[in-house]
């Protein structure tokens, strides 16, 4: 047979719906970017529309090329025409993560917004480097963290922070966001379409940018279209003072990349049960690289392969779509596009897309996991709770003139009269400064250590706790910076958890038993 014959073309009918879903869900992640820097952190046009969202689209254009080319190249070298190159964009969990659990807390902390956007990049540019290094430790990684741990944080990061968002913003203009809320959920949750089988969201999407605009809410505005092209020396420049910046913040970027390149890794398997066998490793070294590339032209937020494989290649999507995808969002952002967008796209567009994706992260995590699991996932989602009340009462005492600082126990926070005079106020404050600092990895922790004992597995709940004791001596969890605090309460906590199961496990057989029937609930 001529193989010749049997490639995939560069372009096919089927591609049109692949480009469909790859554009517009890359779109609505530029605006919920837009609308958190421009927005809530007001940061200057020049850093979000000179920078970030040129370098943003420069990732996206490289990883949609590349894997257009991948998908090339494995047509070719197994004869067939119906390999559907892997889908790539924004991850929107790590978008959410890097945007408040990395950004947010830099912008309030430096008061500055260049010196935190120089630490944003440092961050997308370390990460970058974390998610290549998934290439070689990645399936290590996937086979020692329950999926509990992982999703459980993950979720309990869009729960707080995404999911909270998206109702307050909804009801924060009813008259536009209730409309919007009713069509989407009504395609989102329900299944319905409108004739022509066109999704309920996309009407939402559409028609409430035009519903907004009747109402005044929204203008055209054409002024910022221009050149934006990406500026890597000064990026680079950037780049550099960011690293000293962001350095207290690697608690936050490694666990979200770690949990970035097993996403990565689980879209590709999905892909390779539909039928196209990518390879894992060499995916996950692009998605590094482009998010590399991406952070030295000024973007903040890392590359990822997405979900929804199986269902383009069951549309007959082939590899154009990520190809003419790539160039037409690398073309929106060095054109100013999304200047324009940004002025049409009333809030609760972006309200409603975040509920969404909150949703669906936290219905994954339970999906994805065993129901004996249940237990863990909900005990992993709480430890981020800790980042949001931090931002929003250091923000508000904030007003009244205090300030936080560096405690005796290596934490962020207040000194004794202040915390005491929160407490008095009824405000929930006690613990929360500690379990703030590394919140990730304290719900990774204790969602393995819940799952392990859940297994009867206590001997690993005491390697997991020496791993907590390692991580607390050296400031990646429970402190302001790392550093080296071996007499840190947290540190010892975790040691003596580690002393109390190994003990325990050591009786399992004689005075220390637990039913392997037994349910919690």
């Amino acid at each position: 047979m001529n193989k010749e014959k049997t490639l995939v073309p560069w372009f096919q009918r089927g591609d049109i719906g692949g480009m469909t879903y790859s554009i517009t869900n890359n779109i609505v992640n530029y605006l919920i970017v837009i609308t958190t820097l421009s927005g809530v952190l007001e940061w200057p046009d020049e850093i979000v529309y000179g920078s970030v969202i040129p370098g943003m689209s420069v990732g996206l254009m490289l990883s949609g090329i590349y894997y257009a080319f991948m998908g090339r190249r494995l047509s070719k070298k197994e004869g067939r025409a119906d390999v559907t190159a892997l889908p790539s964009g924004v991850s929107t969990p790590a978008m959410f993560v890097m945007l408040y659990g990395v950004i947010m807390p830099l912008h309030y902390a430096l008061n500055d917004p260049e010196l935190a956007w120089s630490a944003a990049v440092a961050a997308c540019f370390i990460g970058g480097g974390v998610e290549a290094l998934g290439g070689f430790i990645g399936p290590w990684m996937k086979r020692k963290l329950p999926r509990a741990a992982l999703l459980g944080t993950v979720s309990g990061i869009g729960f707080i922070w995404m999911a909270t968002q998206g109702v307050f913003d909804v009801f924060g203009d009813p008259l536009v966001g209730l409309p919007i809320l009713l069509v989407a959920f009504v395609g989102i949750f329900g299944g319905y379409l409108f004739p022509k089988k066109i999704p309920p969201l996309v009407v939402a999407i559409v028609g409430g940018i035009v519903y907004a605009f009747c109402l005044g809410r929204t203008t055209v505005d054409f002024s910022g279209i221009g050149f934006y092209i990406p500026n890597p020396v000064n990026s680079v420049q950037h780049l550099i003072n960011g690293f000293s910046v962001v350095l207290p913040y690697l608690t936050i970027v490694i666990p979200v990349e770690i949990y970035n390149f097993i996403e990565t890794m689980d879209n590709v398997e999905g892909a390779n049960a539909a039928g196209d066998n990518y390879d894992v490793r060499e995916t996950q070294f692009a998605d590094g690289i482009c998010t590399m590339l991406s952070a030295v032209c000024g973007g903040v937020i890392p590359n990822t392969v997405w979900l929804g494989h199986a269902g383009l290649k069951k549309s007959h999507a082939g590899i154009g779509y990520s190809l003419v995808s790539g160039l037409v969002l690398g073309a929106a952002g060095i054109f100013g596009l999304f200047t324009f967008l940004s002025n049409m796209v009333p809030p609760a567009v972006c309200a409603v897309t975040f509920l969404w994706c909150a949703v669906v992260m936290v219905a994954q995590a339970f999906k994805d996991c065993p129901v004996k699991h249940y237990g863990a996932i909900a005990v992993a989602m709480v430890p981020p709770v800790a980042d949001y009340l931090y931002t929003q009462i250091t923000g508000a005492v904030g007003l009244a003139g205090y300030s936080t600082e560096v405690l005796a126990d290596g934490t962020s926070g207040y000194n004794a009269e202040v915390t005491q005079m929160i407490k008095d106020a009824g405000v929930m404050w006690n613990g929360v400064p500690g379990v703030k600092a590394g919140a990730i990895i304290i719900g990774i922790l204790l969602g393995t250590m819940t799952v392990f004992i859940i297994e009867k597995q206590l001997h690993k709940v005491g390697i997991t706790a020496l791993v907590g004791f390692l991580l607390a001596c050296f400031g990646f969890i429970h402190s302001a910076q790392l550093g080296f605090y071996p007499t840190s309460p947290f540190a010892i906590g975790y040691l003596i958890i580690a002393v109390l199961a190994f003990l325990l496990h050591l009786g399992r057989n004689t005075w220390f038993k637990g039913p392997d029937d037994f349910e919690y609930v």
